[in-house]
């Protein structure tokens, strides 16, 4: 079991949690997932690590509360404790330093970019952020964010913060004043989407982490499966991360909305 040392309410529905896991906390890398499980007959639960602290042994993971197993880790208190917390897996992120970087989150889409956010900026890179939610109160992570980003841009559907558009009205201002030599993009399904039309359009390469249906992480079950160029992919062992503008998107939201 890995107790859980610290939470924090972002929202009335995403919780920030420290977990106990010193070695997952040695081995991580920014692109990383992990596996968690509350009780012993709760569904597995992919979750990007957002943060990870050698020193305390601990990794930082960021929960929205959508179904019965999310509510009951958004529950956890410290002092309580994750049944399983399996990780790190997936394959890390690919970080060079390539210029400047555009890096884009919606909604707790930020939680995993940070850590890219970070490893981007150590590089040498000119990271500028975007981050949008529905309104201001959903947006998270903005001061840590800021710390590792020479400039960080707030969008907000309804104005409340920053500008009112879209994450796509965002990051095309950036592009159309200034050379970017990669995007960055983590979120909603069709927000990963439409960011990578318009990246196309303007021939600027593109990352973006998926978030399928995830069961045992390992490529066995085939849950995750996407089409990426044209083939068949699984994103616990060949991603997260993919060059979006060879995501078959429509299919991935498809396959999304199976237990709608």
């Amino acid at each position: 079991m890995n107790m859980i040392l610290e939470k924090e309410h972002f929202s009335e529905k995403v919780v920030k949690l420290v977990v106990e896991a010193p070695a997952i906390a040695m081995s991580r890398r920014p692109g990383h997932f992990v596996i968690v499980r509350c009780g012993d007959h709760g569904e597995r639960i992919p979750l990007t690590i957002a943060d990870a602290d050698t020193a305390r042994g601990t990794i930082t993971l960021v929960v929205q509360a959508i179904g019965e197993s999310t509510r009951k880790i958004c529950a956890l208190n410290p002092g309580d404790c994750l049944t399983d917390v399996v990780g790190p897996l997936g394959q890390a992120t690919h970080i060079e330093k390539v210029g400047t970087v555009v890096c884009c989150g919606g909604g707790v889409g930020v939680a995993p970019l940070l850590p890219i956010i970070k490893a981007m900026k150590a590089a040498g890179n000119r990271v500028v952020t975007v981050l949008a939610a529905r309104t201001k109160e959903l947006i998270i992570l903005e001061k840590q964010v800021a710390e590792h980003s020479d400039e960080v841009i707030i969008m907000t559907d309804d104005g409340s913060y920053g500008n009112q558009g879209l994450v796509t009205n965002g990051v095309e201002d950036v592009i159309n004043r200034e050379k970017v030599d990669l995007v960055v993009t983590i979120g909603p399904a069709v927000m990963m989407k439409f960011v990578s039309l318009l990246t196309k359009k303007y021939d600027v390469p593109t990352m973006c982490s998926l978030n399928t249906i995830m069961v045992d992480g390992t490529g066995m079950c085939g849950a995750c499966r996407v089409t990426v160029d044209g083939k068949t992919r699984f994103v616990c062992i060949d991603g997260p991360e993919f060059d979006a503008h060879k995501v078959d998107f429509d299919e991935m939201m498809m396959r999304l909305r199976s237990y709608n």
